[in-house]
C-alpha cells in the first residue's frame, strides 16, 4: 500500500501536469493532531502561496558559521526526547565560526518532507552573536532569556516557540532542517511573527548561512 508520502507525491505530479507546466502543513500535515506536525487539530501554515524557501539570493553575504547539536550528528535520526514521542522539547545547539561582524543570529527550523509548503517547526532570531550555546529545552514564549532576550516566532500549529517533529507513521522518516542566519543586524521584529516576515527581514541584512539537518521516523 503506498505511503501518505508517495501518495503526496502522486497527487502533486497529477496537479502539474494538468497545468501544463503548480499543500500545506508538515506530512507532519496528515497527523493524528498529537501536538506534532499538523493535522486536523493543528494549525498548519496554510494551503496556499509561494512555498516558503529562505531569503533567496542576492544579499550580502558573510561566510558560514557552524552549527552541530550534540543530541544528534548531521543526518541522523533526532533523538525521540526532541519529538512528540518524547517531552518534545528543543535539542542542544552549539554554533561556532560565527563570521566577524556578525552581530545577531536566527534560525528557522523546518520540514521539507511536509508538502509543498515546509512546516515550520521554530523561528528565532536576535540572538546576540556570542550566543554560541543554545541549551535544550528552550521554553514556550515571546522572548527567550536564556537566549539574550531574543525573540521567537509562530509555528505551523499555532503557538509560539518550538514544537517537534512528529511525522505520520505511515510516511517513514522525514527531515527536518535547522538553518542557522549569522547578520549584521538585529531583525527588529516583534515576537510572534510567522516565517515569511522573519525571511523577508533577513534578506534586508548582511548575512551568512549553514544547515544542520536530523531525520526522524514514527
Amino acid at each position: 500500500m503506498p505511503t501518505r508520502r508517495e501518495l503526496l507525491a502522486s497527487l502533486s505530479a497529477a496537479a502539474a501536469g494538468a497545468l501544463a507546466g503548480c499543500a500545506g502543513g508538515d506530512g507532519d500535515s496528515g497527523d493524528s493532531g498529537d501536538g506534532g506536525d499538523g493535522g486536523p487539530s493543528t494549525p498548519t501554515e496554510g494551503g496556499t502561496g509561494t512555498p516558503a524557501t529562505g531569503p533567496g539570493a542576492g544579499t550580502p553575504a558573510f561566510g558560514e558559521p557552524t552549527l552541530v547539536s550534540s543530541a544528534f550528528e548531521a543526518g541522523e535520526p533526532i533523538p525521540a526526547a526532541y519529538t512528540c514521542s518524547g517531552a518534545g522539547r528543543s535539542p542542544p545547539l552549539s554554533v561556532s565560526g560565527v563570521p566577524t561582524g556578525a552581530e545577531t543570529l536566527a534560525l528557522v527550523m523546518d520540514d521539507p518532507d511536509a508538502g509543498a509548503r515546509p512546516y515550520v517547526h521554530w523561528l528565532v532570531w536576535d540572538v546576540p552573536a556570542d550566543r554560541t550555546e543554545w541549551p535544550a529545552g528552550i521554553p514556550d514564549g515571546e522572548r527567550v532569556e536564556a537566549l539574550g532576550g531574543a525573540a521567537q516566532g509562530t509555528n505551523s500549529r499555532g503557538t509560539v516557540g518550538y514544537v517537534g517533529p512528529c511525522p505520520p507513521p505511515a510516511d517513514g522518516a522525514h527531515t527536518y532542517r535547522f538553518t542557522l542566519y549569522a547578520m549584521g543586524s538585529s531583525l527588529g521584529l516583534d515576537p510572534g511573527a510567522e516565517r515569511s516576515a522573519v525571511e523577508s527581514a533577513i534578506a534586508g541584512t548582511e548575512y551568512g548561512v549553514t544547515t544542520l539537518a536530523g531525520t526522524y521516523d514514527r
